[in-house]
């Protein structure tokens, strides 16, 4: 990835699917990321076994319990990171946990709705906020003016499912929490972009596509892309950004996707 240069990465939900994807995409970089944090609920439990191998081979890889829920969690995390990495800052935030109930709208709960958004609204919101001082002191020590996500960024998974104006796939899931929870999300990258710019931190929000992982077979159909593609072409997307790009929401391929 010619054009990415991260000296240390945050993925949260880094034990299967994108999030485990992105981690060895890192690995295989020319020059890989100093420091992979990789966030994931339960690091010693059987859904990690493959991240914890490869964090046996590679000691760049630093595995961090984290549930993006807690706000607890989230902030000993953050002094986990803040003692490892000291004056330099955390170059890339990676929000990708995030959870899919696939109900009708009629069978849609209080619980649901509450749980969904709390994964995958409020973890990237709680997120950006304790991440906040390490990215700016990544943006502090790099040279040059204008963003990029090679100087300090957050980058949050969205997905299509939460554009109002394209509203894909409602014939096969219509799970209502998911999509509610993704325009959320949506709105939050725009606020966060327009807060965050002064400290030199770019924000976007990036649909990977329809990926063959748990998350995207649960509604029954065959998604028709991998996580290796997608998480190649996220990694292309994110090394053309700059600064007329905070705030966007696009997809794995560089496309706009309408609100």
């Amino acid at each position: 990835m010619a054009g990415l240069h991260v000296r240390s990465v945050l993925v949260t939900g880094a034990n299967r699917g994108i999030g485990l994807g992105f981690v060895q995409h890192f690995l295989r970089m020319p020059n890989p990321p100093q420091w992979i944090f990789a966030g994931c609920r339960d690091p010693k439990g059987q859904r990690a076994q493959e991240l914890q191998n490869l964090a046996s081979k590679h000691p760049n890889i630093i595995i961090i319990p984290l549930e993006v829920s807690d706000p607890a969690s989230i902030k000993a995390a953050a002094a986990k990171v803040g003692e490892r990495l000291g004056d330099s800052g955390l170059t890339l935030l990676i929000n990708n946990a995030g959870i899919l109930k696939p109900s009708l709208l009629d069978n849609e709960t209080l619980q649901d709705m509450t749980e969904t958004y709390t994964t995958n609204t409020v973890g990237p919101l709680l997120m950006g906020q304790a991440f906040q001082p390490l990215l700016k002191k990544a943006a502090q020590g790099s040279p040059g003016s204008g963003l990029s996500c090679s100087k300090a960024a957050i980058v949050n998974l969205s997905s299509i499912g939460g554009s109002i104006a394209s509203f894909f796939g409602w014939e096969l899931v219509q799970g209502v929490s998911y999509r509610c929870s993704k325009a959320a999300l949506n709105m939050l990258s725009k606020c966060q972009s327009l807060a965050y710019k002064e400290h030199g931190i770019l924000c976007v929000a990036l649909h990977p596509g329809w990926v063959q992982t748990d998350m995207g077979r649960s509604g029954g159909d065959a998604p028709p892309v991998t996580v290796d593609d997608s998480v190649q072409g996220m990694l292309k997307v994110l090394s053309s950004l700059s600064e007329k790009n905070t705030g966007a929401y696009l997809d794995w391929e560089g496309n706009v996707i309408p609100w």
